[in-house]
């Protein structure tokens, strides 16, 4: 057959083992007359029976033990497995083995550099948990979903303006507003409010509190008054094409628009804070869910949640119900760094902080969402900038030398000494890397520096703030070509670009602004201009992106005149002038504590806290004894004859039943408390031979204050909820099912509530005059 076999071995009984397996399984033969019994006839190896086991133990061997065995059998012929690849083909896997290893190299050396800067410190969850989901390299972005998509696609009033119209009053807004201090918040509504009303736009200014700003609030040509926790359900909402909360203080305030009527008004809630955003883990953390529902049904009343930078809507994702936007710009960093720069001097900063002013302090600082860790961003910018630092670190001119300082995470996670790890393998001096973190002292660090480098990865979508800083203070700038970064400033005008990734470009770039050991007359240059261009950088985008939002959000019924074009708004800076002496005179704390958010959070505890302490009380007690049972069983026997003796006396004593008026009035009271449906009150009895009666159509409980009660007045409800349970309102829906659809119910508004008394008037009015009224001509008194 052209096979060749090896001899036939022998069993324990001298037999063949080809010849004995036939003769004992005659089956397996037949079935298998092409195999060979235990011989290997690929490998020609004999297999080996040991003569100890039985000729049954040989029987049990399968066919699919035979090519473990075969394989065995070969290994051990040749030694080592077939090598597939010869001569020129085995050069070519060499080199891309060789590839592909310096690739996995270069992987593990960076994941090495990440993991010693990040073993230093403890991650907070609510970072960890995003960043875990981002790959190497890849960025962080705030996409608009629902209504901010809208708003960022939305075509404006040019259709509405090519029609006739006949407009008798501008569009009204309400400006809530939850302080009144001197700061950057206010200097950034005040010049968005002073052109809004240059595009014709009429405010309305509702102050929680009065402050410092309350003379420049009165001098915009705006009505102005003051309102607290008692007339927040007194003001008709609906007068406005729109509400604008300034702060997270105005939640008290927003839950007056959450009642019908007014829930349909569109709202504007602007939240610059992070005081929220800082609690919300501790909420999730102490399992206080009841916490974030109370935030997120507010946060879900506003059409659109306003933020100021792309930063906050990441942090206040936990609240996000598709209402987030973002409108950058703000002139807080500006702010906080001239007042700082008033009250502070470079020289006295560097001499508290080790540095010589001869020294070349260069502040690397890196992605704004990433402050408080050390993250990859500080492995890639350590090797982008490696070249930087190994070139001016082991210079010493003229008596000074380069200090490089990495401005990130807590100064109490151990990040310094990450960072003098690094230093040391790359054989920098002792001293020349130094780490600070962001819970000290910003924009002291900032101040001291000559030269700020932004070594970040991530690719941004607003401008960076700790740029704009160092910018007001007069440092250049050294930063990657971002786009977004371009978008507002010139290459060696404002700053200094280099290519990301590009350590050459970085020397070049970095050479230009030192010349012998000092700053040159190119970086002085860079970074005049470049102060003068932060003063204003964002406030022109703000301002048109404000008008933009109330163009696409707002509705202009017919009798409202249409705002001006957004292309009309000429302004480009903020209103500094208005606030010259408190940043000459003050000092400006960047962090905005918003006292609403632990006073919701203790009133929401308070309870809990109680409920705990109650019940650790009742633990404490011990069970009662026999000898309580007998105490309380002789207290109920005194009981009962006490009981039974007034009893005896009563029915010796003799009564006043009093007037029948008393009587009446307490039968009335007995009625009301079966909670029968609409049952009539006082206010009925009185009507009684009246000539007139006036029904109040109202449609929510935000109505209520401002219905009148007395015998000329009676409420007629289009709601069944909104009736009030303590008044004989009447049930418009019930008298009309048709008002139970809400396309007829919005189509006849009040005058549903008319053919509802209509139909079977005789029923409910029997008197020979009937009057209608809104109960808006109450609330716009």
């Amino acid at each position: 057959m052209g096979r060749s076999s090896s001899p036939p071995g022998l069993d324990g009984d001298g037999n063949e083992n080809g010849k004995n397996n036939a003769i004992n399984n005659n089956s397996d033969t037949n079935n298998n007359n092409n195999d060979q019994g235990f011989y290997s006839i690929r490998d020609r190896f004999p297999f080996k029976r040991n003569p100890g086991h039985s000729r049954d133990r040989i029987k049990q061997y399968s066919l699919l033990e035979r090519p473990l065995v075969r394989n065995r059998a070969r290994f051990n012929r040749k030694g080592l497995l077939h090598f597939p690849f010869r001569g020129i083909y085995l050069f070519y896997f060499l080199i891309f083995f060789s590839v592909f290893a310096f690739a996995v190299a270069s992987m593990v050396m960076q994941s090495s550099i990440t993991a010693m800067l990040f073993r230093q410190g403890g991650e907070r969850s609510w970072r960890r948990s995003i960043r875990e989901g981002l790959r190497f390299g890849s960025s962080l972005k705030f996409m608009p979903a629902g209504i901010s998509r809208l708003l960022a696609e939305g075509g404006g009033l040019d259709p509405m303006r090519s029609t006739d119209r006949i407009g008798l009053r501008g569009p009204r807004l309400a400006l809530v507003l939850g302080n009144m201090k001197k700061n950057s918040q206010s200097l950034m509504l005040v010049t968005v409010v002073k052109s809004l009303q240059r595009l014709g736009y009429v405010f309305k200014i509702y102050a929680l509190d009065s402050g410092e700003a309350r003379g420049m609030w009165e001098n915009l040509s705006a009505q102005f008054s003051f309102f607290g926790p008692e007339q927040f359900g007194h003001i008709d909402w609906s007068m406005f094409e729109g509400v604008i909360a300034d702060s997270l203080e105005a939640k008290e305030a927003i839950s007056s628009l959450m009642q019908e009527p007014f829930d349909t008004v569109p709202l504007i809630w602007i939240v610059q804070e992070d005081t929220l955003a800082k609690r919300l883990p501790v909420y999730e953390e102490k399992g206080l869910q009841h916490l974030v529902l109370n935030w997120k049904t507010a946060f879900t009343r506003a059409n659109v949640i306003l933020f100021p930078d792309f930063t906050l809507p990441m942090l206040y994702s936990m609240l996000d119900t598709g209402n987030f936007h973002v409108i950058p710009g703000s002139p807080v960093d500006v702010w906080g760094a001239e007042s700082y720069s008033k009250t502070h001097e470079k020289q006295q900063l560097r001499k508290d902080n080790g540095f010589s002013m001869d020294d070349m302090v260069v502040l690397v600082v890196g992605s704004s969402f990433f402050y408080d860790e050390l993250s990859w961003d500080y492995a890639v910018a350590l090797q982008t900038i490696g070249p930087l630092l190994q070139r001016y670190t082991r210079r010493n001119d003229a008596g000074g030398s380069f200090k490089f300082i990495f401005l990130s995470g807590n100064s109490t996670d151990g990040y310094n000494d990450a960072l003098q790890q690094v230093a040391s393998r790359l054989g920098l001096p002792q001293g020349s890397v130094r780490h600070y973190g962001l819970d000290g002292d910003t924009n002291g660090v900032i101040l001291m520096a000559d030269i700020v480098l932004y070594g970040s990865s991530q690719e941004e979508q607003g401008f960076p703030p700790l740029i704009i800083r160092a910018m007001t203070f007069g440092i250049p700038v050294i930063t990657p070509d971002f786009p977004i970064i371009k978008k507002y400033v010139v290459d060696g005008a404002h700053c200094v670009f280099f290519p990301k990734h590009d350590p050459d470009a970085l020397l070049r770039a970095f050479s230009l602004l030192i010349s012998n050991g000092r700053l040159s007359k190119f970086a002085e240059t860079v970074a005049s201009s470049g102060r003068l261009l932060a003063k204003n950088i964002l406030a022109s985008e703000c301002i048109t992106g404000y008008a933009s939002l109330l163009v696409n959000l707002l509705y202009f019924p017919s009798d409202v005149l249409l705002p001006g074009p957004v292309s009309e708004l000429q302004q480009a800076s903020w209103e500094w002038n208005l606030f010259r002496k408190e940043i000459e005179h003050s000092n400006f704390d960047t962090s905005v504590d918003s006292s609403v958010v632990y006073t919701v959070e203790e009133e929401l505890t308070k309870h809990i806290i109680d409920t705990s302490k109650n019940w650790t009380e009742l633990q404490d007690q011990d069970a009662l004894t026999g000898q309580d049972l007998d105490l309380v069983t002789e207290i109920e026997n005194f009981e009962d004859y006490e009981r039974l003796e007034m009893e005896e006396i009563n029915e010796r004593t003799e009564r006043h039943l009093g007037v029948w008026d008393e009587i009446y009035r307490n039968a009335r009271k007995s009625e009301k408390l079966r909670f029968e449906a609409n049952e009539r009150d006082e206010g009925e009895l009185e009507r009684t031979g009246q000539p007139v009666c006036i029904y109040e159509i109202y449609s929510g409980a935000g109505a209520w204050p401002f219905l009148h009660h007395g015998s000329l007045y009676r409420g007629l409800s289009l709601s069944r909820r909104a009736r009030r349970l303590t008044s004989d309102d009447v049930d418009a829906v019930g008298r009309l099912p048709l008002l139970n659809s809400t396309y007829y119910r919005d189509l006849l508004c009040e005058v549903g509530g008319m053919f509802s008394i209509a139909n079977r008037v005789d029923s409910i009015h029997k008197r020979p005059w009937i009057g209608f009224q809104s109960w808006q001509a109450a609330g716009r008194k």
